[in-house]
């Protein structure tokens, strides 16, 4: 596999491609989560007011014309894009922790699916008395189907976050280092203001040692003269 990871500014950034897998793992998961929702407020609703047979004849088309090209790959790319994401964005600890929160509402919106949805759309497809069909279908599929859209819907807001959080980073990283502040001293300058001393220090010093002088003291750094000589015998 190629690297995703390319050098932007100063910092390491996401490739396009990166970028562009993530961008496709939010739509697919907004397909996905858009078509549970479309069911728990609008089409199971609808249906509860009609007969049993009616409302079994058309479960039975519903699941017979969903599964099609269009449904699996929203439905199936969206786990699969995200999980590839994750591994894209693994150096990017601000995104990766949003996609992998999204990586795991997907898995468990798809094991509430193959375990709870699948088998009761399977059991809504035999033979049988159209109202003994429904009690055993209706309430628990609509329970289970607003289970896997608030989860599916939760990936779709934890990679946007995750989308948010990557485009902040690559604006940081593209941003000039901020210019120098006027009138700080660098480490040369500092060195020859040391070697100047501190402005003022030498006139402190010249009033010390004259006072030192005035009362016979000599300045600490003046050298002792010569000894006087002995007055003669």
């Amino acid at each position: 596999m190629t690297d995703d990871r390319t050098t932007s500014g100063t910092g390491t950034g996401p490739s396009p491609t990166a970028a562009a897998v993530l961008t496709a793992a939010v739509i697919t998961s907004a397909l996905t989560a858009g078509s549970f929702f479309v069911f728990a407020c609008a089409v199971m609703p609808a249906l509860a007011r009609r007969g049993d047979r009616v409302y079994v004849d058309v479960m039975r088309d519903i699941n017979d014309v969903i599964q099609n090209p269009l449904f699996f790959a929203a439905f199936l790319g969206a786990p699969v894009l995200t999980a590839l994401s994750a591994r894209q964005l693994r150096d990017r600890p601000g995104a990766r922790g949003w996609v992998r929160a999204a990586l795991i509402a997907h898995v468990l919106a798809f094991l509430v699916t193959a375990a709870v949805n699948v088998p009761l759309n399977d059991g809504l497809a035999g033979t049988g008395d159209p109202a003994v069909l429904r009690a055993r279908f209706e309430d628990r599929w609509v329970l289970w189907n607003a289970v896997r859209a608030v989860l599916s819907a939760g990936a779709v807001g934890c990679l946007a976050r995750a989308a948010i959080r990557l485009t902040a980073d690559r604006r940081d990283e593209a941003r000039p280092p901020a210019p120098a502040v006027p009138g700080a001293r660098g480490p040369q300058r500092a060195a020859r203001s040391g070697e100047r001393g501190t402005p003022g220090l030498g006139r402190v010093q010249a009033q010390a040692q004259a006072a030192q002088t005035s009362s016979g003291l000599r300045p600490r750094d003046e050298a002792p003269g010569p000894p006087e000589p002995a007055p003669g015998c």
